[in-house]
């Protein structure tokens, strides 16, 4: 009996890590859309790539996982460029991509 115990605590404990880097994903897709939106510019392959993950130290001094993604983008539709993000939980740390277009005035 206690291992079955186990087993279904080691199952809950991959199934919210695999919940979490999910989550993460589509957050780091949204702003990679949207930075290209912002940008005009257009985004390629329709996703983002995990790059890396590590432990670390929130503002609040919390232990938690640093996710680091890319993904590829394209300026007049025959180059091709990366653009990177990290993530600390949901919120935006680092990003370097594509630059919103600023409006000049005449």
């Amino acid at each position: 009996m206690p291992t079955l115990s186990l087993l279904m605590i080691a199952g809950a404990i991959a199934f919210a890590l695999w919940n979490s880097a999910r989550a993460a994903a589509e957050r780091a897709e949204q702003l990679g859309r949207e930075a290209c939106r912002a940008a005009n510019v257009q985004w390629l392959d329709q996703s983002v790539h995990a790059s890396g993950i590590r432990l670390r130290r929130g503002y609040d001094g919390r232990l938690g996982f640093e996710r680091s993604f890319r993904f590829d983008y394209s300026r007049d539709g025959s180059d091709r460029h990366v653009g990177r993000l990290v993530l600390r939980g949901r919120q935006l740390v680092s990003f370097s991509g594509p630059i919103a277009e600023r409006e000049t005035l005449h």
